[in-house]
């Protein structure tokens, strides 16, 4: 039996992975609906902008968390890559740490504005939905992008592989292979 880990981490990468499709395909038809109806029946959706604007916060988030576990996040590897393995795991492990410490915290401050948001009760102009509910997706991305470093960081406590992300270890022709 695997993992609970490994299942874990497998259910939220599809959960993650149908988010970010779910909303590129909804951005595409809302805009090729409104471009059709502007043109063709002379109406365009009123709410059309908003709504792409909300989807491209969620996208942006969720695709940030998706990106760091698949170790497709921006890396700076001109001098990483003339150190020794030793120092590159070393290296990996405290970047992992550093920057799952800076993810959680700002999940914390963005949580924080999303407290306020809420609090002053602040309504979408066109949708008049509440805004925190979609900016709430904000310190959920930073929140899941910090798990995903943490649990990089724990890899790389516990085996002698560098570990990118929880499921993907770098190779020496640089070509990442996932568990």
């Amino acid at each position: 039996m695997k993992n609970p880990l490994f299942i874990i981490n497998r259910v939220t990468e599809k959960l993650e992975a149908f988010i970010i499709g779910a909303g590129i395909i909804l951005m595409m038809l809302n805009s090729v609906i409104n471009a059709m109806g502007r043109y063709l029946f002379n109406y365009s959706l009123y709410f059309s902008e908003e709504l792409n604007q909300f989807l491209i916060v969620i996208v942006t988030f969720v695709g940030f968390a998706y990106a760091v576990r698949m170790g497709r996040n921006i890396r700076m590897t001109a001098v990483y890559d003339m150190l020794s393995f030793k120092k590159q795991k070393i290296l990996t492990t405290f970047i992992a740490f550093s920057t799952a410490t800076l993810m959680f915290y700002l999940s914390y401050e963005a949580y924080l504005y999303v407290l306020d948001i809420r609090d002053i009760n602040r309504l979408s102009s066109a949708l008049q939905i509440p805004v925190y509910l979609i900016y709430s997706i904000i310190p959920f991305g930073f929140f899941i992008a910090g798990l995903q470093y943490a649990s990089s960081f724990i890899m790389n406590l516990l085996h002698p592989e560098i570990y990118l992300s929880f499921s993907v270890i770098e190779t020496k022709d640089n070509q990442d292979m996932q568990l």
